[in-house]
């Protein structure tokens, strides 16, 4: 199982400490399972132009080919002006239609108010669906003051978070197996 936990901002760390945190969880519960944390701060992505993903080169290329061959998507995104960053729209923009059918994808969001608690279904969960992803319910949202200093110090985070990590495995697992005896039952 391949998963990627793509940390959607290019500027901040709070989504990148929470990130850091869910790829750990994921890799304790699941050794076995092959995961890559991508901080769109770290990479020099383009503009979506409306070509085939497959045609970008670089950084935007390596990234919407890993997010195509992944099994299940771990998006954290903080929250900026009651929605999702520019940076990780256009990420979505670079993907074509069905790039999240039977793929299993949950959402992290960080904000520095609960007022932002429904952003996340409101703004990202319309466009995942849009892309025919599984989505996992519920998602994990973190304020700013359950962080500090770069670390998480609230104990009911870090549960939502591991529970998180486990729903996407489980969920990513059940997927697989229902496809597979679907296909076999077609028998060549």
């Amino acid at each position: 199982m391949k998963v990627i936990a793509l940390s959607g901002s290019n500027v901040g760390t709070k989504t990148r400490t929470v990130m850091e945190y869910i790829t750990q969880s994921v890799m304790k519960q699941e050794p076995e399972v092959e995961i890559e944390l991508i901080d769109l701060a770290e990479v020099d992505m383009v503009f979506s132009d409306g070509r085939n993903y497959t045609e970008y080169t670089g950084d935007t290329g390596r990234i919407t080919r890993a997010l195509m061959e992944a099994d299940a998507i771990i998006i954290g995104t903080p929250i900026f002006q009651a929605s999702i960053p520019a940076t990780l729209k256009n990420v979505f923009d670079l993907l074509p239609v069905n790039a999240f059918r039977d793929k299993v994808v949950s959402m992290v969001a960080t904000a520095g108010s609960a007022k932002h608690y429904l952003i996340p279904q409101q703004h990202l969960q319309p466009i995942l669906s849009y892309m025919k992803a599984q989505v996992v319910q519920p998602y994990a949202f973190v304020e700013e003051k359950d962080l500090h200093r770069n670390q998480i110090v609230n104990d009911d985070v870090i549960q939502r978070l591991d529970r998180l990590a486990e729903d996407t495995i489980v969920l990513t697992r059940t997927y697989s197996e229902i496809r597979e005896a679907a296909d076999a039952a077609y028998g060549f």
